[in-house]
C-alpha cells in the first residue's frame, strides 16, 4: 500500500489508490445528497478516531473504505440493488466486490481478513449494539456516520469538534439529507418491503408512508404464528 495524505474539508487524511478509486466509485453510484454524506462520514469518524486511544490504531485505509462505500445500498444508478436483500448488505457485497476487483489489478493489500473488516463495518453500521462491540475499524465507520446525524456535541469524549465539523459540512453541504434519505428509506419499502420488516427502515415506512404496515411482520407476529409447540 503506497500512503501519503490529502486534504479533504480542511482535514488531513490518507491517500491511497484504494481510496482514491472508492471515492471515484462511490461518486459514481451515488446522487449529490448521498455523496456528501458519506464523505462527511468519513471525515468525521476520522476525525473521531485520532482523538480516541481504543481507535487510534486502526487500519485506516479500510476505515476510510468502508465509510466511503458505506451507502453503496442506495446506488442512484440501481445497478449495485438487489431485489431481496437489506440496502446495507447490498452495500457490504457491491464493496467487496469492488475491493476484490482491485486485487485483480495488482494491489495484494486487500486479503479476506480486511475485506471481511470492510463487509462488517458496511454491514452492521445501522445496528448500533452489535456494531460498537465490533474492531475499531467498524466503530470508526459508524461513529462518524451517527456524527452526521447527531453533531459535535454527541461525539463521544468531545472528539469531534465545531471547527472541524463546520469546515467538513462547508466542503460537503448537507443538502438536505434527512428528508433525502426519508425518500430513499421509503422507496425500499415500496419496492422491497421484505428486506424492511426486521429493522430500522420498516420503522421509518411505518411512520412516513401512507399504507405501509408492519402488522404481522413483526417478531411477536413470528412468535404467535409459530406452528411448534411449546415442548419442542
Amino acid at each position: 500500500m503506497t500512503s501519503t495524505t490529502q486534504v479533504l474539508g480542511g482535514i488531513t487524511v490518507p491517500n491511497t489508490p484504494a481510496i482514491t478509486a472508492a471515492i471515484s466509485y462511490a461518486r459514481a453510484h451515488s446522487d449529490d445528497m448521498t455523496y456528501n454524506h458519506i464523505m462527511r462520514s468519513f471525515l468525521f469518524g476520522h476525525c473521531i478516531a485520532s482523538k480516541l486511544p481504543h481507535l487510534k490504531n486502526l487500519d485506516r485505509e479500510a476505515h476510510a473504505v468502508a465509510a466511503i462505500l458505506h451507502d453503496l445500498g442506495w446506488d442512484s444508478t440501481g445497478e449495485l440493488i438487489s431485489k431481496d436483500k437489506r440496502f446495507e448488505v447490498d452495500g457490504a457485497e457491491a464493496a467487496r466486490n469492488f475491493l476484490r476487483g482491485l486485487n485483480t489489478k495488482g494491489d495484494e493489500a486487500w486479503d479476506e481478513r480486511r475485506l471481511q473488516l470492510v463487509w462488517d463495518a458496511i454491514a452492521l453500521h445501522t445496528s448500533d449494539t452489535v456494531v460498537a462491540h465490533k474492531e475499531p475499524e467498524c466503530v470508526a465507520c459508524w461513529l462518524g456516520i451517527v456524527a452526521d446525524f447527531a453533531g459535535p456535541d454527541h461525539s463521544p469524549e468531545g472528539s469531534l469538534t465545531w471547527a472541524e465539523y463546520d469546515g467538513i459540512v462547508k466542503e460537503y453541504p448537507r443538502l438536505k439529507m434527512i428528508a433525502g434519505i426519508k425518500e430513499i428509506l421509503c422507496g425500499f419499502c415500496r419496492s422491497k418491503p421484505e428486506t424492511t420488516y426486521d429493522n430500522f427502515v420498516g420503522a421509518v415506512g411505518q411512520r412516513y408512508l401512507e399504507g405501509f404496515s408492519l402488522e404481522g411482520h413483526t417478531w411477536p407476529d413470528r412468535i404467535e404464528a409459530c406452528p411448534l409447540p411449546d415442548s419442542f
